[in-house]
């Protein structure tokens, strides 16, 4: 009878309260201990859990993470944008020029590539003795990274010099005139059909375009495959 009393009235003290309830047991002989409840008395689930403060940490993280997100739409950019943007801040018609500067002869391609896990660019200079040179220059601060002799075809060397003959724009004038389109990556000698710079740009959105400038002035026009993909893009839409 004792025993019913006790626990009445704890849980009239609870409903009273409104906070946690703290449930009496009370033993054979008579003496009573005291526990906490379980649950709240208004029946939301006791605070503090160890899931609960899990829920806790992942809504933080998933915060920041939109955070990050809205900072990338701010500045304009991504991850893969920003990996895909060309490093340092020499040009490609800077490097063709330093090249020269360490190799005489005609430059006849610039790329910017990656070999060993440096980035540099590389640059094809013909020597007026029919040599054929790659020059690797520094795109930070256009110093000579390597330069080495290398055995070029006889074939090719005919076919370079008969297409630039008579030729008044350089492989650095042809990248300074596709510059005004995006940022230059690489400019070649292209020699099939009618001969012509061909020049890639990379836009600020990580957009890749093919230009062609003549060999007899400084007209940049779009590749004709690019041309047809713009088309192809606006006829989807």
């Amino acid at each position: 009878m004792k025993r019913n009393i006790v626990i009445a009235t704890v849980a009239a003290a609870a409903l009273i309260g409104g906070g946690t309830a703290t449930a009496l047991a009370v033993t054979d002989d008579g003496t009573a201990s005291a526990r906490p409840s379980e649950e709240r008395t208004d029946g939301g689930a006791r605070a503090g859990t160890t899931a609960d403060r899990d829920d806790d940490r992942d809504d933080r993280d998933d915060g920041r993470d939109d955070a990050d997100d809205d900072r990338d739409g701010r500045d304009g950019t991504d991850d893969d944008t920003a990996a895909s943007a060309a490093p340092g801040g020499v040009t490609a018609a800077e490097a063709i020029e330093a090249a020269l500067r360490d190799t005489s002869g005609t430059a006849v391609s610039a790329d910017l590539d990656d070999d060993g896990g440096r980035t540099a660019w590389d640059v094809d200079v013909l020597g007026g003795d029919g040599t054929w040179h790659s020059v690797r220059i520094d795109p930070d601060s256009a110093k000579v990274l390597d330069s080495r002799k290398e055995t070029g075809e006889d074939d090719d060397t005919a076919e370079v010099r008969a297409a630039l003959k008579g030729s008044s724009t350089t492989a650095a004038e042809a990248a300074r005139a596709a510059a005004a389109k995006g940022t230059v990556t690489s400019v070649d000698l292209d020699d099939d059909g009618t001969p012509a710079w061909e020049a890639e740009t990379r836009a600020k959105d990580g957009t890749e375009r093919d230009w062609r400038v003549a060999l007899d002035g400084d007209r940049v026009t779009q590749e004709r495959a690019d041309r047809d993909d713009a088309a192809d893009d606006g006829d989807d839409d």
